[in-house]
């Protein structure tokens, strides 16, 4: 059986780089759409990983000593001192409140970027005139640490929440550990 072959002749080979660039367009639009359902995905495992750790967090602070009743995410903003950021997870009541950064998986640098979100929030509360009627503790949150992230938040005086087999738990600090106040 014998097939039969085009002339090859400039306006075929024109055709062929125009059935071509429609191959490589259908191609990139497919991987444009896997990328926001991997995207979306990623965005959910996020949000159940934030709900596990909200779950019974309030009472687990309580139980270190803390009077906290409320926990909710908090976003700020101060135009003026070029302030913006989000809070994952705020507990307060009074002049105390958590700040935890939850992470699916937790590495040292989400710990600094935590840091950094720490002193900037002060700075935020600082300049709407509340800073010395609140203290701020910082803590952080993964399904997953990584390396020696617990150990660095530790040292720089953060709570470290991870998952047990209930919901989630404050990892027992080391003799001598103050949680840092900002």
């Amino acid at each position: 059986m014998s097939t039969q072959q085009i002339p090859l002749t400039y306006e075929r080979i024109l055709e062929l780089f125009q059935e071509t660039d429609r191959k490589f367009e259908e191609v990139a639009r497919q991987m444009k759409e896997t990328d926001k359902k991997i995207s979306a995905l990623g965005s959910r495992i996020g949000e159940i990983v934030e709900n596990m750790v909200k779950g019974n967090i309030v009472e687990k602070f309580q139980g270190l000593g803390y009077d906290v009743n409320n926990c909710y995410p908090k976003p700020f903003k101060n135009k003026e001192l070029g302030i913006v950021g989000d809070i994952d997870l705020f507990l307060d009541e009074g002049d105390t409140a958590i700040l935890i950064e939850v992470k699916t998986t937790l590495e040292t640098t989400d710990v600094r970027e935590h840091i950094e979100r720490m002193e900037k929030y002060r700075r935020y509360v600082d300049a709407r005139g509340n800073g010395d009627k609140q203290r701020l503790i910082g803590a952080v949150a993964g399904a997953v640490v990584k390396g020696e992230a617990a150990q660095f938040a530790q040292e720089n005086g953060m709570y470290v929440i991870v998952q047990s087999g209930e919901a989630v738990e404050i990892i027992e600090s080391p003799e001598g550990f103050r949680a840092k106040e900002w």
